[in-house]
């Protein structure tokens, strides 16, 4: 065994904000007890082919690192605001949500001032030898540690019959920054965007910033539901609900997360009131609406018919067929795989459906998980809930971590005033 491998505490996969979050907290677990972060992007960065201009957050600014734990934290947005001589300016904008790429150049500051982040190296491969957890990249072992946070996020999700487009005529929606130049320049040529959520509105949005005139949006959901922010749906989001969510039986939990997925998935209001005014003084200035709006349709093939693509989409009437000459794909993500090795990967217990089982802290249940903790972060929606892979509570799930890695009340937090009772 190597002997000059740096040893920490604790080591976190990936620095986006599941990880910055426990990073910004940990102090206070003790003297003598480091966390290091290994991210694979080069510089801090958050979704940065996503910032589209006019993109705003779906949740509120108070939502941050850890400000819902620690208010006084020097990490806050707010005192990102006043440091940076911007609050001012902020306020007087009068914004009902700030701008992504706001709360991203607020990682980036905080992310700044946190100690043992390293980027540009990416984490292919961890083992368990003699009581820690090697982390290694490209074949070097760059960590040993006595825990493991994993929060690797997610990738496009990709569909069986994107695979069958060519790739110079299909691109997902995090590529399309980059790959505008690729579009026709003759902005009448019919684009097919295809998703229901927030993405593919902004990625509709961005093709009518670029004075494309024939987008055709198609998505399966059978309207393109707006995000259900109510203080209703908000109670979802708070500690006292997710309490009430753990306790639940699996299958419980499951039809419940279907049940609410709007509260998380859906288009901010603000995108989609703007994008159907948009659309139709377009309409009163040309004659034509330059967005034709595809719901309830499920796209189940693809194929090159001459120089078009065609989707084939299942309805509730039946088969349709849509036509366009490039297709932008924004139909959800799915979690990256498990960097574990062969050995390790054998030692965890697994679900009937082939996932990891997630304990209510978090944690992986796994073979050493009594001793030697592994904590998946934004991968258990079925076991907390929405919220898992939601800013809303960050700082309060960093704090259950923290808790559950020091085996105790390093931090405590309320939830009083709660008027809806589920139980």
């Amino acid at each position: 065994m190597e002997t000059d491998i740096p040893e920490y505490h604790a080591v976190g996969i990936g620095a986006g904000p599941a990880n910055l979050s426990v990073a910004a907290l940990f102090d206070k677990v003790g003297p003598g007890r480091e966390l290091a972060l290994f991210e694979s992007q080069s510089a801090p960065g958050w979704h940065d082919t996503m910032l589209h201009a006019g993109v705003r957050m779906q949740t509120g600014w108070l939502k941050d690192l850890v400000s819902l734990l620690d208010p006084t934290h020097p990490l806050s947005f707010l005192n990102y605001l006043v440091t940076t001589g911007r609050v001012f300016g902020l306020i007087g904008a009068g914004y009902d949500t700030i701008p992504r790429i706001e709360f991203t150049q607020y990682l980036e500051w905080a992310a700044q001032q946190l100690p043992r982040i390293s980027y540009g190296v990416r984490i292919d491969q961890v083992s368990f030898e003699d009581g820690r957890f090697v982390s290694h990249s490209e074949g070097r072992a760059v960590a040993r540690s006595e825990h493991l946070l994993v929060a690797t996020g997610t990738r496009p999700r990709m569909p069986d019959w994107f695979a069958e487009l060519p790739a110079g005529r299909a691109m997902v929606a995090d590529g399309l920054s980059q790959r505008l130049a690729d579009l026709p320049a003759d902005l009448d040529v019919p684009i097919l965007v295809v998703g229901s959520g927030q993405t593919s509105a902004e990625c509709v949005n961005v093709l009518l910033g670029r004075g494309h005139t024939d987008i055709r949006w198609v998505g399966r959901r059978s309207w393109f539901a707006p995000l259900e922010d109510s203080p209703s749906a908000n109670d979802l989001y708070r500690p006292a609900y997710q309490e009430y969510f753990l306790g639940l039986p699996r299958q419980a939990r499951r039809d419940l997360v279907a049940a609410q997925i709007l509260t998380s998935d859906g288009i901010s209001p603000g995108t989609l009131s703007g994008l159907y005014q948009s659309n139709y003084e377009a309409r009163l200035r040309t004659g034509r609406f330059p967005v034709t709006i595809l719901p309830a349709r499920d796209v189940v093939e693809a194929r090159m018919v001459g120089d078009e693509i065609e989707l084939g989409c299942d309805t509730p009437g039946g088969r349709d067929v849509q036509r366009g000459a490039f297709v932008v794909l924004a139909a959800g993500r799915t979690t990256a795989p498990l960097p574990f090795d062969a050995e390790l990967a054998r030692e965890v217990d697994m679900s009937d459906a082939g996932e990891p089982i997630i304990e209510g802290d978090y944690s992986l249940r796994w073979k050493g998980a009594d001793r030697n903790k592994i904590f998946l972060l934004n991968r258990g929606r079925y076991v907390q809930g929405l919220v898992d892979s939601n800013l809303s509570i960050l700082p309060i799930r960093s704090a259950m971590i923290i808790n559950s890695m020091a085996q105790r009340s390093v931090y405590t937090f309320r939830d009083d005033y709660v008027s809806t009772r589920w139980s």
